[in-house]
């Protein structure tokens, strides 16, 4: 049996290792630069130890659940052995950040888990049929990447190199940037003096209501608004209420509008004309 070992003990390392071990997964060792961090995940993994992260580097296979800026300093600083498996579980960072435990001889990858893990204890809920996106330039450490992705009831996507930066950018859209998103909706409401309490209670379910759509029809079948129905005169009032509000709101509106329009073009609802007169209205034009 393969013995595993997690060095980071936050808020990604805890939820991973707690729903592998939850799945029958040995997880045999975890470390981390605060000791008490790793204790206390420790202690709620059988069989685990809490160990030094020299110590707990010697595994056969290493996740390093370390922040990205901490990732090369540390595979810099420990001595890897020939036949390893190491592997970092950033979205954003190449796997060319291993290359001392591959010049070691380790075979380096990574596992990126997507998924958002702001509270742990829910993220471990959250993890069965998530996407992990998996990078291993040895066919046996995919194997067994994806052998822990069935595991864990993940879908896999397979990461080409060097794509790392405009794969994590671009789920950001779909993730925190959704905060931006919202952020803006409460400022609006907060501007006709709606209270950011009532403004969440309101939006949140508008917010899950779209994406449970999206889901069931994809993107251009979701679409709802005025500028899926083509009025002009609601799209209208809306850029003058944002233009009230600030150059930076109305900037905004107008170039997420854009990607309406699109999604309007793709659904085929409205005709050209009108696609054309709504993107001119859009545009400023």
């Amino acid at each position: 049996m393969t013995s595993i070992a997690f060095i980071g003990a936050g808020r990604l390392g805890s939820a991973l290792a707690r729903a592998l071990a939850r799945r029958g997964v040995d997880v045999t060792a975890v470390a981390s630069r605060g000791r008490a961090s790793a204790d206390a995940l420790a202690v709620t993994l059988p069989g685990c130890q809490s160990l030094p992260i020299d110590e707990a580097a010697r595994a056969e296979l290493v996740f390093l659940t370390v922040p990205d800026d901490d990732i090369g300093p540390l595979a810099a600083r420990i001595a890897w052995s020939a036949g390893q498996q190491v592997v970092h579980c950033s979205g954003a960072t190449d796997i060319a950040v291993l290359e001392p435990a591959a010049r070691a001889g380790a075979l380096v990858g990574g596992f990126h888990p997507l998924q958002i893990f702001s509270d742990p204890v829910r993220a471990v809920d959250l993890i069965a049929g998530s996407t992990v996106t998996i990078e291993a330039g040895a066919p046996v450490l995919e194997a067994r990447l994806r052998e822990l992705a069935d595991v864990l009831d993940m879908r896999v996507l397979r990461l080409p190199a060097g794509a790392r930066a405009l794969y994590h950018g671009g789920a950001s859209f779909a993730a925190s940037l959704l905060l931006s998103m919202l952020r803006e909706a409460l400022q609006a409401w907060g501007a006709i003096g709606i209270a950011e309490e009532d403004a969440l209670q309101a939006l949140l379910p508008l917010a899950h209501g779209t994406l449970a759509a999206a889901a069931q029809k994809g993107l251009a079948g979701a679409l709802s608004g005025p500028v899926s129905r083509g009025d002009m005169g609601v799209v209208q009032r809306h850029l003058r209420a944002m233009e009230a509000l600030g150059p930076s709101h109305v900037a905004l509106y107008r170039q997420l509008s854009v990607g309406q329009v699109e999604l309007a073009r793709e659904s085929g609802r409205l005709n050209h004309e009108r696609l054309a007169a709504m993107q001119r209205l859009i545009d400023g034009g």
